[in-house]
């Protein structure tokens, strides 16, 4: 992963180095989604209780592609909503910034210039990353045995990085 920062809902910067010496599960949503955001949402919600737990939990960042609309404020409200705990992160910032990250460190599609119903085109991937910032896998979000296999490469990941 390339350096970045970013802004957490609370309002505090989220930068690549604070992830650093974690593994953690990144994916891509918008909160105004008219698509399979929800879904991704739901199941980093169902991962939430099975990553994060224990002395060094695998947390979980939500980056939004909307970086437009979705401010600290309304990405809290998404977060609440969604039953998020503080091993969830949501961040956004500068749409430059957001755009090279997925694009430089991500290597995900995206595209903000669709028609008015779905002018927000990115990935549905969740991608899983090492404490030194190494992505370590792609899996499919909407699939629910993917992110069973994700959860199982996660904490195997955990487990191997803390010997």
């Amino acid at each position: 992963m390339p350096p970045f920062t970013l802004t957490e809902r609370a309002g505090t910067p989220l930068t690549a180095a604070m992830l650093a010496g974690h593994v953690w599960v990144a994916d891509f949503v918008y909160t105004r989604c008219p698509q399979f955001c929800p879904a991704l949402t739901a199941e980093m919600a169902r991962l939430e209780p099975v990553l994060a737990t224990g002395d060094d939990p695998v947390r979980l960042v939500s980056f939004s592609v909307d970086p437009t609309h979705d401010t600290p404020e309304v990405l809290r409200a998404y977060a609440e909503r969604a039953g998020a705990g503080p091993a969830w992160l949501f961040v956004t910032g500068p749409r430059e910034a957001v755009a090279a990250l997925l694009r430089d460190g991500f290597h995900v599609a995206w595209a903000d210039n669709g028609p008015p119903g779905d002018p927000i085109t990115h990935s549905d991937r969740f991608v899983l990353v090492d404490r030194r910032l190494h992505i370590r896998g792609y899996y499919h979000g909407t699939v629910r045995q993917d992110v069973d296999r994700l959860a199982r490469d996660a904490r195997a990941l955990r487990a191997a990085q803390t010997r």
